[in-house]
């Protein structure tokens, strides 16, 4: 992902928040096969206050990715949407596409069986809570016997990233009243094109950039 000083993202507790909110995830590795792409749920490690993340990848996905053996490429795509030149008032301008993405790349270290059913037990927990009447995975009907023969079909992995490029591209370099004119377009989208999430992203962003400068 090219990276433009104006959109990076560099704190790590807004780069933890965007990994947390975002746990639907992008795997790829360079194979000798080429390029493999998966994609799986991955969570912050809980154990860890940096980028570290955990998660697993279904068999015989392990070997595919040659997880393990070699650099391993997690994308974290945030909120995102499109942005027509018509925001922008009079004069030329071209469609562009804003959104928040974090790409974190080093070789994971495979866990063993006891680690990986913890994180498998995370996963359930963190999707399954909001269910009016959560299965959670060592709940009836599963028994213990059924849980270990699910996880000897996943493979768990935590990644301890090596580099990070993060990117939050939200028309910080158009003036406040154009950005206040987007956020509203992007509230009102009816296209298919957007996430609602988008607009609150942006005003959290700018809210920073105008506290710095002083302005509302």
């Amino acid at each position: 992902m090219r990276q433009n000083p104006s959109f990076a993202m560099t704190d790590v507790t807004e780069l933890r928040r965007v990994i947390d909110q975002n746990p639907w995830m992008t795997l790829v590795s360079a194979t000798g096969a080429g390029l493999v792409a998966s994609h799986y749920a991955v969570l912050l490690d809980e154990e860890r206050d940096d980028l570290t993340i955990v998660g697993h990848v279904g068999k015989p996905d392990d070997a595919i990715l040659g997880l393990g053996e070699g650099e391993l490429l997690v994308i974290v795509q945030g909120p995102h949407g499109y942005i027509s030149p018509g925001w922008y008032g009079d004069g030329p301008n071209v469609p562009t596409w804003n959104f928040v993405s974090v790409h974190l790349s080093g070789v994971p270290e495979i866990l063993t069986p006891g680690e990986n059913l913890v994180v498998l037990d995370r996963l359930v927990r963190r999707f399954e809570s909001a269910q009016a009447d959560p299965r959670f995975l060592w709940k009836l009907p599963n028994d213990p016997d059924f849980v270990r023969r699910l996880e000897g079909g996943t493979v768990g992995f935590r990644l301890t990233p090596t580099t990070v490029v993060a990117k939050r591209k939200l028309s910080q370099n158009r003036p406040d009243d154009v950005v206040d004119e987007i956020i509203l377009q992007l509230e009102r989208e009816s296209g298919g094109y957007g996430d609602p999430r988008l607009p609150a992203e942006m005003r959290r962003a700018h809210e920073v950039l105008r506290a710095a400068r002083g302005t509302r």
